[in-house]
C-alpha cells in the first residue's frame, strides 16, 4: 500500500461519491489480503495489540509457537493468552523492548521476542506562537505559501515480534558442557594418579592386616574385624566413584560392531533378575522383532542400558512396573524405559546431567552423564520426561543406516526431464 493512501482517503471522504467509496474499500480489503499473506509466510512471529493490550492481529508462525487459536485470540487480553508474561512491565517503558523467554506450551522452546510501541503521526495544522490569524490569512500573508503543519503522534497498541532461538540457546549449553566436561577431563588424569595410588596402598594394607587378625582370637579379634569390613567397603566405595568419575568424562573410541539391540536390553534385563524378584517389581519387555542391526560398541551400551535400569528400579523400589520398549522410525531404532517410580520434579529434571547432581542419598550423580555420554558417542539422543509422583520415561534414539536408493529406468529419467 502506498504511503499516505489512507491520510489522502480520509481528507477525500467528503468529496467523493458511494462508489468510489466502494472502490477504496476493495483496495484496502486487497491490501489487507496481500499483507497477511506476507506475513503468514514469515517464520517469525507476529503480534499485535491495541492500547488495552488487546490481540488484533497474529499470524500463522505466531499460533504455532505459542498453541493459539486465532478466532479465540484476538480481541483478548495478551497476558491472558500468554500466562506468565508481564506485559505491563515490559511495556511500560514506552520503547522498544528485547526479551528471551522459555515456554511450555504446545512445547518446551526458548524464544526471543522484541516489542515495539506501534505510533501513528498526526498533522495539525499551527501557527506561530503568539499569532492568532489562521493558518489561510498567514499563508496569503506569506505569499501563499503552505500553512505550518505540527506533527503529533499517538501510541495505538504494540507490535511483538517472537523469533524461536531454541536451537542457539542448546547449542550454546552444548558448548558451554563442551567446556565444562574438558576441565573435568584435565582433573580426572590428576584425580586417577592422585587417588588410585593410595587407594592401592590402602587395599594392600588392609590384606596385611587381614592376616594378622587371623592370630588373634576372642572380642579384640571380632572388634577389629568388623572395623576392617567397615575400612575395606569405603575404600572399595571411594574405587568406585573414582571409576565411574572417569568413566562419564574420559573420551573414548567405541568399537562398533553390528549388535542387536533387542539381545543387549535382554542381557542388561537378566543382571537384575534376582532384584526384580526379590522386589516384586513386573519388567514388561515389547520388543520390537524387525530391528536392523546397529553399529555399536556392545559393552558401552550395556554399560548405558545397565544405568538406566538401574536407576528405574530405585525410583521403583517396591512392587512396580518397568516398561521397555523399542521400536524403529524413518532414522533412528528407539528404545524407551519407562517406571512406575517417584519420578522427578522440573527442578530436578533440569538438573539431571549436571556432574554429581543426585536426588539419591547414596549416589554418585554420574550415572546418567555415562549414559548420555555413550549415547552421542554412538550419534543418538536421550530424552527425558517426568512429573514428580508419575514415574520417568527415558528415550534413546539410535540411528540407522539404510539403503534408499532407487535406480531410474530410462523411461523415468526421459520423464524427469
Amino acid at each position: 500500500m502506498k504511503a499516505g493512501f489512507i491520510e489522502k482517503l480520509i481528507e477525500r471522504l467528503g468529496r467523493i461519491g458511494p462508489e468510489q467509496v466502494q472502490n477504496y474499500f476493495l483496495r484496502l480489503a486487497q491490501e489487507k489480503g496481500f499483507l497477511e499473506t506476507v506475513f503468514n509466510a514469515i517464520q517469525e512471529g507476529i503480534i499485535v495489540t491495541d492500547s488495552g493490550s488487546r490481540i488484533t492481529y497474529l499470524n500463522d508462525a505466531a499460533c504455532k509457537l505459542f498453541g493459539l487459536d486465532p478466532n479465540d485470540a484476538v480481541g483478548k487480553r495478551l497476558d491472558e493468552r500468554l500466562r506468565g508474561l508481564d506485559w505491563e512491565s515490559l511495556t511500560q517503558g514506552g520503547g522498544p523492548v528485547s526479551h528471551d523467554m522459555e515456554i511450555f506450551y504446545p512445547e518446551n522452546r526458548f524464544i526471543n521476542f522484541y516489542v515495539v510501541p506501534l505510533v501513528i503521526e498526526h498533522r495539525n495544522a499551527g501557527t506561530a506562537a503568539g499569532d492568532s490569524r489562521s493558518p489561510e490569512t498567514l499563508a496569503e500573508a506569506e505569499g501563499n505559501r503552505q500553512p505550518r503543519f505540527k506533527k503529533t503522534a499517538d501510541q495505538v497498541g504494540h507490535v511483538m515480534i517472537v523469533r524461536d532461538i531454541t536451537q542457539s540457546r542448546r547449542t550454546a549449553q552444548q558448548t558451554i558442557e563442551s567446556e565444562r566436561l574438558n576441565a573435568l577431563t584435565l582433573l580426572a588424569a590428576g584425580v586417577a594418579h592422585e587417588i588410585g595410588n593410595p587407594l592401592n596402598s590402602l587395599h594392600i594394607h588392609l590384606q596385611l592386616m587381614q592376616r594378622k587378625l587371623r592370630e588373634l582370637d576372642g572380642a579384640a579379634k571380632t572388634d577389629l574385624q568388623q572395623s576392617l569390613e567397615i575400612a575395606r567397603s569405603e575404600v572399595h566405595r571411594l574405587d568406585s566413584i573414582v571409576t565411574q568419575f572417569l568413566r562419564a568424562i574420559r573420551p573414548t573410541h567405541p568399537q562398533l560392531r553390528p549388535e542387536n539391540v533387542n539381545a543387549i536390553v535382554e542381557e542388561a534385563v537378566r543382571f537384575f533378575t534376582p532384584e526384580i524378584h526379590d522386589r516384586d517389581i513386573v519388567v514388561e519387555q515389547e520388543l520390537r522383532a524387525d530391528l536392523p542391526l546397529l553399529q555399536l560398541d556392545r559393552d558401552q551400551m550395556k554399560q548405558a542400558f545397565y544405568n538406566v535400569i538401574k536407576n528405574a528400579l530405585e525410583a521403583i523400589k517396591h512392587r512396580g512396573t518397568l516398561r521397555i520398549r523399542t521400536d524403529l522410525d524413518d532414522t533412528h531404532v528407539v528404545i524407551r524405559f519407562q517406571d512406575t517410580g517417584s519420578g522427578m520434579s522440573a527442578e530436578n529434571l533440569s538438573r539431571v546431567f549436571e556432574p554429581y547432581f543426585t536426588t539419591k542419598s547414596s549416589g554418585t550423580g554420574l550415572g546418567l552423564l555415562i549414559v548420555r555420554r555413550i549415547v552421542r558417542e554412538h550419534g543418538g539422543e536421550l530424552s527425558i520426561e517426568s512429573t514428580e509422583g508419575q514415574g520417568l520415561t527415558l528415550t534413546i534414539r539410535l540411528p540407522y543406516v539404510e539403503k534408499r536408493v532407487r535406480m531410474l529406468e530410462a523411461g523415468d529419467a526421459a520423464e524427469g526431464a
